[in-house]
């Protein structure tokens, strides 16, 4: 492997802005300087801020809302009536 081309990869905190939680995980952004910096358990961390994380998505804190609830085939049918719909063997 190259010597010097690789970016500085090492422990990050990365917080939800709408919960405030902190995940601690490996990435590249521990380069940055201009980021903030936390401590957890006496170490230091670069924070980096992220919109959603799996604490505050819908579909992982089960509060996702189903914007149709009626299903599509009962939406053809009662559209289009028992005439749209083909039957096997019929060409």
């Amino acid at each position: 492997m190259k010597q010097g081309i690789h970016l500085e990869y090492g422990p990050v905190a990365f917080r939800d802005r709408s919960t405030g939680r902190l995940f601690l995980t490996r990435s590249t952004l521990v380069g940055r300087t201009d980021a903030p910096q936390t401590v957890v358990d006496g170490v230091t961390y670069p924070v980096v801020d992220v919109d959603i994380s799996s604490d505050s998505h819908p579909f992982w804190t089960g509060t996702a809302r189903t914007l149709d609830s009626e299903g599509r085939v009962e939406k053809f049918q009662r559209r289009y009536g028992a005439a749209g719909v083909r039957k096997e063997g019929s060409a």
